[in-house]
């Protein structure tokens, strides 16, 4: 490695330690303006492209949860790190794939009908494990958004409750991109109302919020927002 490349490095573990820590004081003062604390809030590293040294310094930077969105990069990714950090998988997921992400996912966040969540448990009852999942809710209602109607939460929260396998944690949502993040509060507001709507022992984890909007969403009631770009910068 020559002097220049070490520079490199040094200076993205730098920027990746900073950011982190900038991202806290937010979270923290986020939760402050509604009466919480940011230890109400699991922060959920999103490292979609992101090296495998990426995400080694960012847990060494004090991460506990990653966040992948394809199946087969987080698999190889935790092939090389393990359980440093609870892994989620945050991206749509497709039937097929629930096998794999069984075996390492602590969270999958992204199940919006009952065929998927079937699957899932069918698949986790096989390795001797509960899969904990969150439903999808299209809060934006854009057709190119996945994730079910905001009115047929209460129907599918009464299936996957009685699928074996499975354990329901909550919801999760995205607002559509707004230039002005204040305007992406009716949205978040709406989730939070949804997720009101269920048992308390569904109601875990409300995982709503990115760069940038998550601290609207957490003064609107989120306790588990995702984050990459303002750790790691812009993908290139």
């Amino acid at each position: 490695m020559t002097v220049q490349e070490f520079g490199v490095i040094l200076s993205k573990m730098t920027l990746i330690a900073d950011n982190l820590r900038s991202v806290r004081e937010r979270i923290d003062a986020a939760a402050r303006r509604v009466g919480r604390t940011g230890d109400d809030i699991t922060l959920v590293v999103v490292t979609k492209t992101r090296s495998v040294e990426e995400i080694r310094e960012a847990i060494a930077c004090g991460a506990t949860d990653i966040g992948e969105n394809y199946v087969q990069e987080a698999e190889e990714k935790y092939g090389l790190i393990g359980d440093a950090a609870r892994w989620h998988i945050i991206g749509h997921l497709q039937r097929n794939k629930a096998r794999h992400v069984v075996e390492f996912a602590q969270l999958i966040h992204g199940v919006d009908n009952d065929a998927l969540a079937k699957e899932i448990g069918r698949r986790a009852e096989a390795v001797g494990r509960v899969a904990d999942v969150l439903i999808e809710v299209n809060i934006s209602a854009e057709k190119s958004k996945f994730g079910i109607d905001p009115n047929d939460v209460a129907m599918l929260s009464r299936s996957i409750s009685g699928i074996a396998g499975v354990r329901l944690c909550g919801l999760m949502g995205m607002a559509p991109f707004l230039p002005d993040p204040q305007k992406a509060r009716p949205y978040f507001a709406l989730l939070k109302k949804t997720w009101d709507k269920l048992p308390d022992e569904q109601r875990l984890y409300l995982s709503m919020g990115m760069t940038q909007d998550f601290e609207i969403a957490i003064e609107e009631g989120s306790n588990m927002v995702r984050i990459g770009t303002a750790i790691f910068g812009a993908r290139v």
